[in-house]
């Protein structure tokens, strides 16, 4: 086949958010394709097998593109601790890099700037969000705070859930959840709650 009909197949991948090598190899494009038309400027690679249309219309806000094509590109994948705090505007810290969990038992898939934490009881506190088109896996407000004082900092969690008890309004918080998760995870977090309420 040409390079002309290569040309023509990657088309429809030209205009695909995120696509991996395998569906481009499925489609009639070989591999090393995908690397000359990285060159020409009409895909581009953003991790090991991965690969986003560069005329895709993502409609994303900015500072959450990057994320939402990770978490795409990850089946199994649920945005969580710094990454979900910052989406949540539970944290003042800046995401250096792009923070996805996924189920214990699987193997750690390499990503560009990303750190994968491979989680028990992931189901635990699953929600999904919206940006733009695309629907993507999440950890709730309670178990990304839970999650903190397990994974982060103590400074960092003991901000974190400053925040998320000073909401108001709609984003009230749900102490009961908050506890429950804090129980099955295994994490004392009672005290730093009283501190921060009385």
């Amino acid at each position: 086949m040409s390079s002309s009909k290569y040309a023509a197949l990657i088309q429809v991948f030209v205009e695909t958010p995120v696509f991996t090598a395998a569906e481009a190899r499925h489609a009639g494009i070989p591999s090393r394709m995908l690397s000359h038309f990285c060159k020409k400027g009409m895909i581009e690679r953003i991790a090991r097998g991965v690969y986003k249309g560069l005329q895709a219309k993502i409609n994303i806000a900015f500072q959450w593109e990057d994320l939402a094509l990770i978490a795409m590109s990850i089946p199994n994948g649920v945005i969580c601790l710094i990454s979900a705090l910052c989406y949540y505007g539970l944290t003042d810290q800046i995401m250096r890099e792009f923070w996805i969990a996924i189920p214990h038992a699987l193997k750690s898939p390499q990503r560009f700037k990303t750190r994968i934490i491979r989680m028990r009881n992931i189901d635990l506190g699953q929600t999904k969000i919206q940006i733009a088109t695309h629907c993507l896996k999440i950890f709730d407000k309670e178990r990304t705070v839970v999650d903190a004082f397990r994974y982060l900092s103590r400074e960092v969690a003991i901000k974190a859930l400053q925040a998320y008890l000073d909401q108001e309004n709609s984003d009230k918080p749900n102490l009961n959840k908050l506890m429950k998760y804090a129980k099955l995870l295994r994490v004392d977090i009672h005290p730093y709650i009283m501190a921060l309420t009385t």
